[in-house]
């Protein structure tokens, strides 16, 4: 049905010119006309230009091993000492659960028992008592070896500190470790005191010694694997509220990040590359302006091991017996690499 108002298409032809009347081309443009180039045998030979010097020969470089096997090179070490670290850590867990029972009874107190009044006067031992404190969860059965060590460093006094397992709040776990350290310098005669801490027990006691006064008593406090800067590990756990104050932004770890100009604590904090249980690894470091602190990298061991391996141990032994731990440890930086 045709469109209502549309023109019809029509087709129109339009006549070709005739090419048969075009004037023909001029005879100077015929391809006859136009000139013969040169062959090629007339141009200039390129043998008389003069010659390049001749380049040096480079020396063969060395066959260098790819990124690609580099790297699992690496991963492979790291899968290794992980592995190692690992059956390590289930090692000592195995042991730990058989010698836990023996640690949940508080550690009896006694005084030093003074020699006769005719023995002969040894040298006194002017070197503070130190003072162990566990972990979350834990009790004072973790430092067995390392309070061996400790006692056999030429008789020093070592005591250790229960908390109860179902403290919640870190600051009142400081003022309780407070009143200890105030009955333990009462009781010895020392005006001050060191302290090992370890995971949880160090943070209790760096808060003690930088927010409520403690480090007119704490000369130096040693911390093995405290989440100094909070850790995420487990999120789980959060419904403890003294593992949420373990975690990073936490009010707890916020206060320790507030200025402390007058601290005279002197901090040295064991680190492992391989803590599980700090996450990241580096926030068992301590890193604050204010306070002097020394913070010693430990390879090759977990979390449970930092207080129970013996090179570990020997590195706290010689930290507490600096005079001044901070600044001369500070000279000498470096490491514990265990394997």
């Amino acid at each position: 049905m045709p469109v209502t108002g549309a023109r019809p298409f029509r087709f129109r032809g339009f006549p070709l010119p005739d090419l048969t009347g075009l004037p023909t081309l001029p005879a100077f443009l015929t391809p006859s006309a136009l000139p013969a180039l040169p062959p090629l045998s007339a141009l200039p030979a390129l043998l008389t230009l003069p010659a390049l010097p001749t380049l040096p020969s480079l020396p063969t470089l060395p066959r260098l091993p790819s990124l690609t096997a580099l790297h699992a090179k690496a991963a492979g070490r790291i899968s290794l000492a992980l592995l190692k670290s690992t059956a390590l850590e289930l090692a000592i867990l195995a042991g730990h659960l058989v010698l836990y029972p023996s640690g949940i009874a508080q550690e009896r107190r006694t005084a030093p028992v003074q020699p006769p009044p005719d023995a002969p006067r040894l040298p006194a031992d002017d070197r503070p008592p130190v003072l162990l404190l566990h972990g979350f969860i834990d009790n004072r059965s973790v430092f067995v070896l390392l309070r061996r060590a400790l006692a056999q460093d030429g008789g020093r006094r070592v005591e250790s500190l229960n908390y109860s397992p179902l403290t919640c709040d870190v600051p009142a776990a400081a003022e309780l470790l407070g009143r200890h350290v105030e009955e333990l310098c009462e009781r010895t005669g020392h005006r001050r005191v060191d302290i090992v801490g370890h995971s949880l027990g160090g943070l209790i006691a760096r808060y003690y010694a930088q927010r409520l006064g403690g480090d007119i008593r704490v000369r130096t406090l040693v911390t093995l694997g405290t989440p100094h800067a909070g850790t995420r590990v487990a999120p789980l756990a959060d419904a403890h509220p003294i593992v949420r104050q373990m975690r990073p932004g936490s009010a707890v770890i916020e206060e320790l990040r507030e200025p402390a100009p007058d601290c005279r604590t002197q901090f040295v904090s064991f680190w492992s590359d391989l803590d599980q249980i700090m996450d990241p690894p580096e926030t068992a470091c301590v890193d604050h302006p204010d306070l002097l602190a020394q913070n010693i990298r430990v390879t090759g061991i977990g979390h449970l091991a930092l207080p129970v391996h013996p090179a570990v141990a020997n590195g706290v032994r010689q930290a507490l017996d600096l005079t001044n731990p901070g600044t001369d440890a500070r000279q000498e930086p470096g490491g514990l690499t265990v394997a």
